[in-house]
């Protein structure tokens, strides 16, 4: 059994969601992570709104009054894709009018979830897209940081590999209807040649812990980009199979690399203790855990810099800030009035109370 407790120095999870109303443990999500925090002793957390994967724009919203009532937060919003297929979203709604409206409001930065397979194929199916290429540019002028998910494991592309459990989600990708792993790799390295300075940060180790090779020639290639270490188990399983070398590579990467657990509200507390303890034994301690796949994983021991790197300073140094950007309450009451439309009856029925209590 996990014994939860405090981690003795600095650390930002900085990848994090919040999907649902509430849970049986701390009720309202406007109090989701905050045992977590409180009992981690974390300095600081980051939300990324994930629009085309959960609840739209309110998504947005729900983060965004979590930010204001709760400080410290980071977040990191989404863009709705009003229309699929992939294209032109109704008068003032266009993508990069979303972004400016987030960037008002006081998010820190954007998560695309665009590059995750069941997302990219019903946009169009491609990264590369005028729709997309507009926005590219305004975020690469803006220095704006991106929490980035691309593609998934490429054992779901494969019928003998694929998980049980990924495949039941949805997550089997080699029926034809879904683009290549490798194409939309290829995809990401075309956007990056066109926009070197973008401040992306790719989730899940950008899925290449089995290809450390390829991910050091794109460290090199673009100066800019960054990876965390976001389970996925396949990614430990690499790691562990190479320890001796990651303890090198994330030495010399150091300036690279984020933390971040992915727990997801409404999951208990219970579980994004155990992720963040798992994460930080591995970066700073010698331990040997059993890791998010359940194999034995030893802790690379890192110290100094390369830990604190690691730990907070690259997400500090990604959203340019040693704390959050503060909520703008007018903006957020605007973009609630504006896109009402697009929310569920259950959805006004929720944040309609909070938009009177915190906004009006």
């Amino acid at each position: 059994m996990f014994n939860e407790a405090k981690i003795n120095e600095k650390i930002i999870d900085s990848h994090l969601h919040l999907e649902e109303w509430k849970n049986d443990e701390v009720g309202h999500f406007l109090n989701a992570f905050e045992k977590y925090r409180e009992g981690m002793s974390l300095d600081g957390i980051n939300i990324c709104a994930l629009n085309n994967h959960a609840r739209g724009v309110a998504n947005n919203i729900m983060i965004a009054l979590y930010k204001l009532v709760n400080k410290g937060t980071y977040a990191h919003g989404a863009l709705d894709h009003i229309v699929k297929p992939i294209g032109k979203n109704p008068d003032g709604m266009d993508l990069v009018t979303q972004y400016r409206e987030l960037m008002e409001i006081g998010f820190d930065g954007i998560k695309l979830i665009e590059g995750k397979p069941t997302v990219l194929k019903p946009i169009g199916g491609t990264l590369l897209s005028p729709y997309l290429d507009a926005l590219f540019c305004e975020m690469e002028k803006d220095k704006t940081h991106i929490v980035f998910h691309v593609n998934d494991p490429d054992e779901f592309w494969d019928e003998e590999l694929v998980p049980d459990w990924a495949r039941a989600n949805g997550w089997f990708y080699a029926d034809g209807t879904y683009p290549d792993f490798w194409t939309v790799t290829k995809e990401i390295e075309t956007i990056l040649d066109k926009y070197p300075s973008l401040n992306v940060t790719f989730a899940h180790f950008f899925f290449y812990a089995k290809y450390p090779e390829k991910l050091e020639a794109m460290f090199k290639k673009y100066e800019n980009m960054a990876v965390d270490i976001t389970p996925g188990g396949e990614m430990y399983l690499a790691f562990e199979k190479n320890h001796d070398f990651y303890v090198d590579f994330f030495k010399k990467y150091s300036n690279r690399i984020l933390v971040g657990t992915d727990a997801t509200f409404p999951w208990e507390s219970y579980t994004h203790a155990w992720s963040i303890d798992k994460l930080y034994r591995f970066i700073a301690t010698s331990d040997t855990t059993m890791a998010f796949c359940d194999q034995n994983l030893r802790g690379l021991n890192l110290d100094g810099e390369d830990k604190e790197n690691i730990l907070y300073k690259n997400f500090e140094r990604r959203v340019g800030r040693s704390t959050p950007k503060e909520i703008n309450k007018e903006a957020l009451l605007a973009y609630f009035e504006k896109y009402k439309v697009l929310l569920s009856d259950e959805e006004l029925s929720e944040l309609s109370p909070l938009v009177d209590k915190y906004l009006r």
